[in-house]
């Protein structure tokens, strides 16, 4: 089994690897005339008010600023249509700057006689609304803070817009306990998001998120002190994190944007996430660099895998970003088998209200009805309220920190009203990275698995964990960060009888590999044109 694993996470590495390769085989051959050169600004794809008359960085989020096009400069698509004129070849990779229907004037430009020139489109615009940037898109239709970073590779075909993500986490962890296990596993997780726009008001997208846990996690999934929910041979797991399926979103969206403050969706998944509790762990910056998901899952964000979901959403952009969505899903939980797609029931719902007050600030409440989402208890019906803030704070060029606090309730037949609390925190600064996260739930002994008379009773638990992660390889398109975590688990005494009487602890090194922050200077050639590239 582990030569399966180390064959699988070397196969993993190698696809990552060529995908960088690919995408630093750029073309650097824009040459402008001398009077070009002296004219010529520069601004930031995520903040078009940043104009310069020089390249580097973004003072707000450290991405690397790009050529500002003016308007009677030829646009991307005429030079294209010019050279295909003399040749087959297309260009890749491009920023449209002049794509039509999203300018932004600058009449505060950083030089004389610059206000009014100049013309700015944002191609980096939610795959799921185009009235919001990428950077506030997280997982399913949720919002992150305006400026937290991403850590992907983006590609520009005309107009169109691929952008790919994830994560891997090869790795030795041990769990102590009567109930804790050790082994070396690599939980990870693979995303594409598309979008293509329709119009000048317009806009559909479509995105694809696949985990390869089905085959490092096997159906019992990792150890976890505490963690709870789903099932592996018709028992429910307990003290262990479930693996996720092989298909974790397959959705469609189409947005129309109908003036300059207000939009609309509408966002299809089967599976996807339906708009209930904040963005998934492994999608929030201040649990990026953390391989463990939290022992809180299933009271905040476990219906990030949903097999059918509908969610209409309408967005106003004024005060940040006011976001009112609704949901009708499944409510089942993915079932045993992870390579299939599990039948739609559409018999749950949810409502979300987010706000975006400021540019490092997102805020969002949800209640949803989940019509029996354990396979081995049918009968049961779970009411969910969550709440989260999340703070994201750029610290200058390649340094950020983000914090999230969630609270989750679930209110389910027969047991009453538990409550979950989460607070984590991720320190980044070039290559070092701390993070930490805090926990406390009430779990019943029935969802930890216990005998009577403690089936029935309602036990708080809670996590400590700290961790650090030094990169290895840093900002030349994969980052490659070797880590460690620590871990220390509180119960009440009344669960001796089940863990023992040793403190509950959990210690693990791991690699962490992914894609390297967007906007380094490393990752220019994902933003420029790959010219030669054969259609």
């Amino acid at each position: 089994m582990r030569k399966e694993i180390l064959a699988l996470i070397a196969s993993a590495f190698s696809l990552l690897t060529i995908t960088t390769a690919i995408a630093q085989h750029s073309d650097h051959g824009h040459d402008y005339d001398h009077e070009q050169d002296r004219t010529q600004k520069y601004t930031c794809p995520m903040h078009p008010e940043v104009i310069t008359d020089h390249p580097g960085n973004c003072p707000k989020c450290g991405m690397e600023l790009v050529p500002l096009k003016k308007d009677k400069r030829p646009t991307p698509r005429n030079r294209e249509q010019a050279s295909n004129a003399q040749g087959s070849t297309s260009k890749v990779g491009a920023i449209d700057l002049n794509r039509p229907g999203h300018e932004h004037e600058h009449p505060h430009a950083h030089s004389s006689g610059a206000a009014g020139e100049h013309e700015m489109q944002m191609s980096m615009h939610s795959s799921i609304d185009l009235a919001d940037p990428m950077n506030r898109e997280g997982s399913g239709t949720s919002w992150l803070p305006d400026s937290s970073p991403m850590y992907a590779r983006m590609f520009m075909f005309d107009d169109n817009m691929l952008m790919l993500h994830g994560a891997i986490f090869p790795r030795y962890t041990n769990v102590s306990t009567r109930r804790g296990d050790d082994r070396i596993d690599a939980p990870n997780w693979f995303m594409a998001m598309y979008s293509h726009p329709l119009g000048d008001s317009a806009q559909i997208g479509a995105r694809l998120m696949m985990s390869l846990d089905p085959l490092t996690e096997q159906g019992r999934g990792y150890p976890l002190l505490f963690q709870t929910g789903e099932s592996w041979n018709g028992q429910p797991l307990h003290d262990r994190q479930h693996p996720h399926d092989l298909f974790d979103e397959l959705s469609l969206s189409l947005s129309q944007k109908f003036d300059h403050d207000l939009s609309a969706y509408v966002y299809f998944g089967y599976p996807g996430e339906p708009a209930l509790g904040p963005p998934a762990f492994m999608h929030r910056p201040s649990a990026m660099d953390d391989p463990d998901a939290p022992i809180g899952h299933h009271w905040q964000d476990s219906t990030h895998i949903t097999f059918g979901v509908a969610t209409l959403g309408l967005v106003w952009s004024r005060f940040g970003g006011i976001k009112i969505e609704s949901s009708i899903f499944t409510g089942r939980e993915p079932n045993e088998d992870r390579y299939n797609f599990d039948q739609p029931e559409f018999d749950s719902y949810s409502g979300r209200i987010s706000w975006n007050p400021t540019q490092n600030l997102a805020l969002q409440v949800s209640y949803g009805y989940i019509k029996s989402p354990e396979a081995l208890e049918p009968d049961l019906k779970r009411h969910r309220t969550t709440a989260s803030v999340i703070y994201n704070l750029p610290l200058g060029h390649d340094s950020n920190w983000s914090n999230t606090f969630v609270w989750g309730q679930n209110h389910d037949t027969g047991e009453g009203k538990t409550h979950s609390f989460l607070v984590e925190s991720d320190y980044q600064r070039g290559r070092n990275t701390v993070y930490l996260r805090w926990e406390r739930v009430e779990k019943s002994g029935h969802e930890l698995v216990l005998k009577p008379p403690e089936e029935s009773e309602i036990f708080p638990v809670s996590g400590y964990s700290i961790g650090y992660v030094l990169d290895l390889s840093h900002g030349n398109g994969i980052d490659i960060g070797l880590g460690t975590q620590f871990t220390i688990n509180g119960r009440p005494d009344r669960l001796d009888r089940y863990y023992g009487d040793d403190l509950g602890y959990a210690f693990e090194f791991f690699l962490r590999i992914r894609p390297s922050l967007h906007g380094n200077a490393a990752q220019e050639h994902s933003m420029q044109s790959v010219a030669g590239m054969k259609k």
